[in-house]
């Protein structure tokens, strides 16, 4: 069991930058594929990043490869998302996601994982 609970969301104007935390407790121990999806009013939760536990490659979506970085701090057991350059388009309510998995093989940006935050809504005025 993992339990997950972001924070750092907030209201910013277009070309600014947040920095969202996910803390996770509970089994910290295994090895996890790590995400961050999105969800905007009308539309359905996409993927934004994701990342395996205890590495360094990442994978983004499109639509924000070069602007948003996803990290991990295995000692604060917190997985991060810097969003720079944001865009009125970021506008919705980001989660954290975790599912356990023997390798990063299994990780994908499908909306499948076991473990999810209660979301943080980030706003991006124009």
């Amino acid at each position: 069991q993992v339990q997950l609970e972001e924070s750092g969301g907030g209201s910013v104007q277009a070309g600014g930058s947040l920095r969202l935390s996910c803390a996770t407790s509970g089994d910290t121990y295994s090895s996890y594929c790590m995400a961050w999806f999105r969800q905007a009013p009308g539309k359905e939760r996409e993927g934004v990043a994701r990342i395996y536990t205890g590495t360094f490659g990442a994978v983004y979506a499109d639509s924000v490869k070069g602007r948003f970085t996803i990290s991990q701090d295995n000692a604060k057991n917190t997985l991060y998302l810097q969003m720079n350059s944001l865009k009125p388009e970021d506008t919705a309510i980001y989660y954290c996601a975790a599912k356990s998995s023997p390798s990063s093989y299994w990780c994908n940006m499908r909306n499948e994982y076991t473990y999810w935050g209660q979301g943080t809504q980030v706003t991006v005025s124009s």
